[in-house]
């Protein structure tokens, strides 16, 4: 079954205010990239490519002008509108002809993942209902948390709990079988006057159609909602890239490597960067790229 991504990048960034008053949370620098290249990043890497981009009426486009359709990258972009906060189920309303009878992989757009991705391919292949992850974290309650039995099978899920039952909170990243627009479609709104994501998991549950996979040591998962959360992300993005030389989520890197673009294609895009380290850093991709492609094929040739 084919998958199609979602990026949920709406909501009123309150806990950013004043940084969101004027330009949207997801459109906020993570050290040298806007916040919404993280997402994208995820996705591609897990080989989605047509991906539709929901946010606000003020703030969409901007992304639009950002980001455009998606071409220079080798994927599809669309976008829809979320009038108001509705809650992250909301979304699969919003996407509804956009799913069609796909499964779809919802993302946040503040959230961050940086590691191996095997966990987000293989949940894809493997998800036969909804597919949701764990994550070990010290300030549980701030999230959605999973319920443990003693064989560590999951019987419950909560949302922001005051007591959580575990210490594995459920990040921003879901993979759900088309029939999820249709629970969508069943759920009243909670307590905060939203569709709220946990319902939905709670219902695949019901059905025993979830999975809850447990991220490892490996698997660095940011949350960028707050100012702090959001420096620390920064830092850390610029602590890996400094150290190894190599940018995380750079967009047009993925597209090159995963063969969304042709050599040609790719430095067609980059053509179209205006001059600056990212550009410079782009063709230095290339460089390499197409000397490993040469080493490679010379080993071919020698056997």
């Amino acid at each position: 079954m084919k998958t199609v991504g979602i990026v949920l990048a709406g909501g009123s960034g309150t806990r950013l205010y004043p940084m969101s008053a004027a330009m949207s949370k997801q459109l906020q620098p993570v050290y040298d990239k806007p916040m919404i290249y993280y997402p994208l990043a995820a996705l591609m890497l897990a080989e989605i490519r047509d991906i539709l981009i929901i946010s606000t009426p003020h703030d969409l486009p901007h992304f639009e002008r950002l980001l455009g359709d998606g071409a220079q990258w080798g994927i599809s972009l669309k976008y829809a509108v979320q009038p108001r906060p509705g809650g992250l189920a909301e979304a699969f309303l919003v996407g509804r002809d956009f799913i069609g009878n796909r499964q779809v992989c919802l993302i946040l757009g503040d959230n961050i993942f940086y590691g191996k991705l095997d966990f987000l391919r293989h949940a894809i292949v493997a998800n036969t209902g909804g597919y949701i992850f764990g994550y070990h974290v010290q300030d549980p309650e701030r999230y959605g948390v999973v319920e443990f039995d003693a064989d560590r099978n999951v019987i419950g899920i909560e949302e922001k709990p005051i007591s959580p039952k575990s210490n594995y909170a459920i990040p921003g990243l879901y993979v759900f079988t088309p029939d999820v627009v249709q629970i969508a479609e069943t759920l009243a709104p909670g307590a905060r006057g939203e569709l709220e994501i946990t319902d939905v998991q709670k219902a695949y549950l019901a059905q025993q159609r979830l999975r809850v996979e447990l991220l490892g040591r490996g698997i660095a998962w940011l949350d960028t909602g707050t100012p702090e959360s959001l420096f620390e992300a920064s830092s850390f993005i610029h602590a890996i890239e400094k150290r190894q030389g190599m940018k995380i989520a750079c967009l047009e890197e993925i597209a090159l490597t995963r063969q969304f673009l042709s050599k040609d294609e790719y430095l067609e895009s980059i053509s179209r960067l205006p001059n600056s380290p990212y550009k410079k850093y782009c063709t230095a991709v290339y460089d390499e790229f197409t000397a490993h492609s040469i080493s490679a094929q010379q080993q071919n040739i020698a056997r």
